[in-house]
């Protein structure tokens, strides 16, 4: 890459016009003889480290068979085939589609081929690249919603809530210390915490696992996703050590999974696109940052990474969450205008029938949630994850395995730290989808 790309870093404490002639220089990236491969992905759209890993998860099934369901878009979809296998082993958040598509065109824009093309979007700030309408529109979802303080915190932009997390493990690192800091979360975690962290195999960071066993004294970085992915439970911090650093993932602290108790107020707090409205392919994310030093580090990361951010997915993502704000501010009385409303019931009614089966059969179990008062829904309400932790009783070892024999994936509590009796179910897919998920489920006990 040109070094005059360099010359960016005299933005933050340059006046406008210094900025503004720091923007007339010609930014080039040296071509490559032949284009990079984008990174191998296996047939369950995770990176390739985990290429062996799914094809022995996955055995025979044959992926790309079109009566297997792999939550996928593309355009008009196949007929659900009675024997099809389903996949919900991720969390592609389709369940929202019919929301949208109800919408019609309320949620749209149109992007002239004149506009966003310069790489800056606000010159006058140090994360140049976050565009400002939609930074108001995060900060006035969250105080509709009441789920995170934005008073004193910078909002910085990222390509999903995965880049803002590797940003933040690069912040929070020294960069002269004489071994790599820590960083932990208590088990069960998200299964691709391990993976975001030793992907780069940096010398900065590196993963040491479940933050209930981790007894160094060395300085850390602790995860704490709330509500956590896979079981869905709050969660606080474990650790409370000298020298140690905490980053919040709240990509589900949202109140169709929840009840919004209080707003969060953490120094570093992560969210995305992607759980809170469905829009996954977007890919974009926000954090919300207290020290000013640490969120310059961010969004340097941010810089070398990606040279910033999309304005396009900003801009659609600013139309998306006004489109949310506005159905509730105004209230037009029909369901399908609230979207919080609606993901709310469609997230209980799931939850419901699930709970059903489950308490009929003597083979599975489900965590028990406790009930809160929700401000946001000014009334007590107990959590419905986007995940079911469900556990497979007595003898059976391997529910994994299990359920892919009923043509159920899943994914394994050992990808979460924990036991393979228990495995992560996507509640998050379409609706025919999970019908048949149910179905399914409900005949196991009768063949066991």
């Amino acid at each position: 890459m040109n070094n005059d790309f360099y010359l960016l870093e005299k933005r933050t404490g340059a006046t406008r016009s210094e900025t503004e002639k720091s923007k007339s220089f010609i930014f080039e990236k040296e071509r490559e003889s032949s284009l990079q491969e984008e990174p191998k992905r296996s047939s369950q759209g995770r990176f390739c480290v985990e290429e062996r890993k799914q094809g022995e998860r996955m055995g025979s099934l044959d992926l790309t068979e079109p009566r297997i369901s792999s939550g996928r878009t593309g355009g008009a979809r196949n007929k659900l085939a009675p024997d099809a296998v389903i996949n919900l082993d991720h969390g592609d958040p389709i369940m929202y589609e019919a929301f949208w598509r109800e919408l019609g065109d309320k949620s749209t824009i149109v992007i002239p081929g004149w506009q966003t093309m310069s790489y800056f979007s606000d010159v006058g700030s140090f994360c140049w690249f976050l565009v400002p309408e939609f930074a108001e529109e995060i900060k006035k979802l969250h105080k509709l919603v009441g789920n995170a303080e934005t008073k004193g915190r910078h909002v910085l932009v990222g390509t999903g809530s995965t880049q803002l997390l590797q940003a933040a493990l690069y912040a929070l690192s020294p960069p002269d210390a004489s071994e790599p800091m820590s960083v932990v979360s208590a088990a069960p975690y998200y299964s691709s915490y391990p993976l975001i962290t030793d992907f780069l195999k940096s010398g900065l960071y590196k993963w040491q696992g479940d933050a209930y066993t981790f007894k160094s004294d060395t300085p850390y970085i602790e995860m704490v996703a709330s509500p956590n992915n896979p079981d869905g439970f709050i969660r606080q911090s474990v650790i409370n050590k000298e020298g140690g650093k905490t980053v919040h993932d709240l990509a589900y602290y949202w109140p169709q999974y929840t009840p919004i108790t209080e707003p969060a107020d953490y120094d570093v707090m992560l969210f995305t696109v992607s759980k809170s409205t469905g829009h996954a392919g977007i890919r974009i994310g926000w954090a919300l940052v207290k020290d000013c030093e640490v969120a310059r580090k961010m969004t340097k990361f941010i810089e070398l990474n990606t040279i910033g951010v999309s304005k396009d997915s900003q801009l659609r993502a600013a139309k998306i969450l006004q489109t949310v704000r506005e159905g509730h501010e105004i209230g037009m009385g029909c369901e399908m205008d609230v979207f919080f409303n609606y993901g709310r019931r469609l997230m209980t009614e799931r939850w419901n029938k699930l709970r059903e089966v489950v308490n009929s059969s003597a083979i599975f179990s489900l965590p028990e949630f406790p009930w809160d008062y929700c401000k946001f829904f000014g009334e007590m309400c107990t959590s419905h994850p986007a995940f079911a932790w469900l556990k497979c009783e007595g003898k059976i070892e391997d529910c994994e395995a299990l359920l892919k024999s009923h043509k159920i994936l899943t994914r394994s509590g050992i990808h979460f730290g924990d036991d393979p009796k228990y495995v992560r179910i996507s509640m998050l897919d379409r609706d025919e989808i999970f019908a048949l998920f149910i179905e399914r489920l409900s005949t196991i006990h009768d063949q066991c």
